[in-house]
């Protein structure tokens, strides 16, 4: 589910759109890079963006906020405090200290891991998990299974940005999992068309001929390889 765009929430969710920005070609070549911290820098939309939460989950009786290293860490505080929940960083490993639980997962070039405090969740507890942006789902799967095996319900998942092409919504629905979004990334989409209707583009990579099948699934395999821990 996205967020509606009917009368105050529309103009709101214009503005969040405006705050984001996109940056080619970083960290490295091919990669066009979604950049929340222009959102940070304008109070307004950053307001909204937390707003909008809050009034989706306030009433949800939700316990705990778990919030997905880094960029989770940003949005999640603030939802827990407004909610009255308590926030849990799902961090990287040997990030946290004293006992934890871990969770594995696979990358589309290789692998990564979740940790958690043992004793952070307790069975019974309601949780939202939150992060700025949803690629393949890879890593709010991961997430998902790590509350779970603590005794957490998840909820749902919440982001800020999706990139439908990606396909990581349906990846947490075959999880029966939900997910809540409040805008849709439209730069892969654009830059799929713009491939297609460019001839040019049918030669790439040094010169081989390649199809335009071919081309758009080597622009989906560069973003999704780095942005495919989310």
């Amino acid at each position: 589910m996205s967020a509606g765009e009917n009368g105050d929430s529309a103009g709101r969710i214009n503005g969040i759109k405006s705050a984001l920005r996109v940056i080619p070609n970083f960290p490295k070549p091919g990669i066009m890079f979604q950049d929340i911290t222009t959102l940070l820098l304008d109070p307004k939309a950053f307001k909204d963006t937390i707003d909008l939460f809050v009034e989706r989950y306030k009433h949800e009786i939700i316990s705990v906020i778990a919030g997905i290293e880094a960029r989770g860490f940003i949005f999640g505080p603030p939802i827990a405090l407004a909610i009255g929940a308590k926030f849990v960083p799902l961090r990287k490993p040997k990030k946290l200290p004293g006992e934890v639980i871990s969770e594995k997962y696979i990358l589309e070039y290789g692998s990564d891991c979740l940790e958690m405090h043992v004793g952070a969740v307790e069975s019974g507890d309601r949780a939202l998990i939150v992060d700025d942006l949803i690629a393949t789902g890879g890593t709010l799967c991961a997430a998902m299974n790590l509350l779970e095996r603590a005794g957490a319900e998840v909820v749902e998942c919440a982001c800020v940005i999706e990139v439908p092409e990606l396909k990581g919504r349906e990846r947490l629905r075959s999880h029966g999992k939900p997910l809540y979004v409040l805008v849709e990334s439209q730069f892969l989409k654009g830059t799929l068309m713009a491939t297609e209707s460019q001839e040019e583009e049918e030669k790439m990579l040094m010169g081989k001929s390649i199809s335009r099948v071919e081309v758009k699934n080597r622009l989906r395999q560069s973003f999704a390889s780095f942005i495919d821990l989310n």
